[in-house]
């Protein structure tokens, strides 16, 4: 029985695709801030402030770092081997296929958390929109079951209706996916440049003082919850998720050696600056400490602050389009890795069935949207965002740890693109990733375990005799060689 069995950089390369090349720097670069810049301005800058201070611009670049020392490690496994599964199949290169079955099980549970957690945002701004124009929708019918005290509520619609639409387009071609994505970023970009342009001047120097209320990590008396630059890095690293989604679309992409790392080192650095310029401002017009009373729609709040109410609507429109795109993105990259991970015999093959006509593995799509639909329109999930965290920090890890096992065994082997800086870089990558892991809560700890009990079940009660690379199994793979 051997756990750790691998693919080579050859066998990866090899294998053949029914997928469509049709993406660009341009479309991955879109895609990456679709997944980037949404829910991270629109929703959680709000709790970031309360935690800490002006100094969340801090806390921003503090993730932003993290995630640049793991995009560089990512731009290079995707140049070595430019195919679907991210970090899944990054893993099974280094580390053998048990390690690689366990950062997919993750990244499932990441992309459907966070997709499903984002459909609850969305909602909210949908229902304040439809206020506007007089509409109400009822009551029961706006959010998951208790999910607002002292309102009763029962399902979210809203959040259900449009994760089943995202489904639809990402269902129905490459091309439709990345032209409907590529409009949404340009409309949200443009919405967040004229919310720049116009609340700057609000802007009182005096709200920053003090800069960091709360320290880097500290305890307030009578709480659970850590405050301070560490701790708020560890929520706005939810921001961030979504670059590793970029590499996921390998199998998609014409020249992904050169494509793919430029995608997802350029859609972080435009996100980065957006992200520091947007708290700066924001922080600098109410102060930290007003940001209590409109926690789930700060940036409303903002321009409340302003009294440009023409701007409210404005924004209320990009907020929902940059929580759509994010969406997108996230079960765009869940469906690429169920995908890869069928393909190599580890999930069922209906997952990695492509559709005859629209070139995408259309049931896998499907079951996965219905399901991430059902999550956020039943579920309370807005206190399990943190459990996305703490799997996304895990795979960057992995990641990062692949780098420095593969320059060492196999030092020769092609690589389109090369991290600069090994093997400081990588390693940078694992500390800043440890040092988020850390501002999370024994709640978030306790719930990944969990899951990641009930993965092992799975591999090796399923798909460990179903692999691609048992021996037992060689008839329906092949002559696959196993790398010991």
């Amino acid at each position: 029985m051997d756990l750790l069995r691998k693919k080579s950089v050859e066998q990866l390369a090899s294998e053949s695709t029914p997928l469509k090349r049709t993406m660009k720097t341009f479309d991955l670069t879109m895609l990456g801030i679709g997944a980037i810049i949404g829910t991270g301005i629109f929703v959680l800058t709000g709790k970031g402030a309360l935690t800490a201070g002006p100094a969340l611009s801090v806390s921003f670049l503090l993730a932003a770092i993290c995630c640049g020392f793991a995009g560089l490690c990512y731009a290079e496994f995707a140049s070595m081997a430019p195919v679907s599964g991210s970090a899944y199949s990054y893993s099974y290169l280094a580390f053998g296929e048990l390690i690689a079955f366990v950062i997919g099980w993750d990244l499932i549970l990441e992309y459907a958390l966070q997709a499903a957690t984002v459909s609850a945002g969305w909602s909210g701004y949908f229902n304040k929109m439809l206020a506007e124009f007089g509409l109400h929708l009822p009551v029961e019918l706006t959010a998951a079951y208790g999910t607002t005290p002292g309102v009763t509520t029962y399902f979210n619609l809203p959040g259900f209706v449009i994760v089943l639409l995202v489904t639809w387009v990402l269902s129905v071609g490459i091309n439709q996916t990345k032209r409907v994505n590529d409009v949404m970023v340009l409309i949200k970009l443009a919405i967040i440049v004229l919310f720049i342009a116009c609340t700057i001047w609000y802007v009182n120097p005096a709200n920053w003082k003090p800069f960091s209320p709360y320290g880097i990590y500290t305890f307030q008396p009578g709480s659970t919850q850590p405050m301070g630059i560490v701790p708020a890095a560890s929520i706005v690293f939810f921001s961030f998720i979504g670059f590793d989604a970029v590499s996921s679309s390998a199998e998609e992409t014409v020249n992904p050696n050169k494509t793919l790392p430029r995608g997802i080192l350029y859609s972080l650095a435009v996100s980065t600056v957006l992200y520091i310029v947007m708290t700066l401002i924001m922080t600098g017009i109410v102060k930290y400490d007003q940001f209590a009373q409109f926690v789930e729609a700060p940036v409303a709040g903002v321009i409340l602050a302003t009294g440009m109410n023409w701007l409210a609507f404005v924004v209320n429109l990009g907020a929902l389009v940059g929580m759509t795109t994010v969406m997108l993105v996230q079960l765009y990259g869940q469906s690429r890795i169920c995908y890869a991970m069928s393909r190599d015999g580890l999930f069922p093959k209906f997952f990695g069935e492509v559709h005859p006509k629209y070139h995408t593995p259309f049931k896998g799509t499907w079951f996965f949207g219905i399901l991430t639909a059902l999550a956020g329109g039943l579920i309370n999930i807005n206190t399990l965002f943190e459990l996305v965290n703490i799997g996304t920090l895990s795979a960057f890890i992995i990641v990062s740890a692949g780098i420095l096992w593969m320059r060492k065994t196999q030092p020769d082997a092609h690589r389109g693109f090369r991290a600069p800086g090994v093997p400081s870089t990588p390693i940078c990558s694992i500390i800043f990733c440890l040092i988020l892991i850390a501002g999370l809560n024994w709640e978030t700890w306790l719930r990944f375990a969990v899951w990641f009990a009930i993965g092992l079940a799975v591999y090796f009660l399923y798909s460990m005799k179903r692999s691609k690379l048992n021996p037992n199994n060689a008839s329906e793979s092949g002559t696959q060689q196993v790398e010991s």
